[in-house]
């Protein structure tokens, strides 16, 4: 998974922290977008807008699989980063 990510974030993915607000607010990522998980329907054309791959991250990895699976099914074109300090350490 790791070769995953840095080939990602060598292509200019996004992180995408889908996390709630009070554990965003913990810590994150710098330079992440924070959209939580329930919102994503909502927010696909915004994610589609940034025309760029799309590295999802949470806590664990079950709503970032979650969110993954929704937005490859959307044509985003998206990997499942698992919890968030996993890309954290490539920035």
């Amino acid at each position: 998974m790791s070769n995953e990510i840095k080939e990602y974030l060598e292509k200019g993915a996004v992180v995408l922290d889908v996390r709630t607000i009070p554990e965003w607010n913990e810590g994150h990522s710098d330079g992440a977008k924070h959209i939580v998980l329930d919102t994503i329907p909502n927010n696909v054309e915004e994610i589609k807008s940034w025309n760029k791959p799309v590295i999802a991250v949470c806590r664990s990895g079950a709503r970032s699989g979650q969110a993954t699976e929704f937005l490859n099914g959307h044509g985003v074109d998206v990997i499942n980063g698992g919890p968030w300090q996993n890309v954290d350490q490539y920035l």
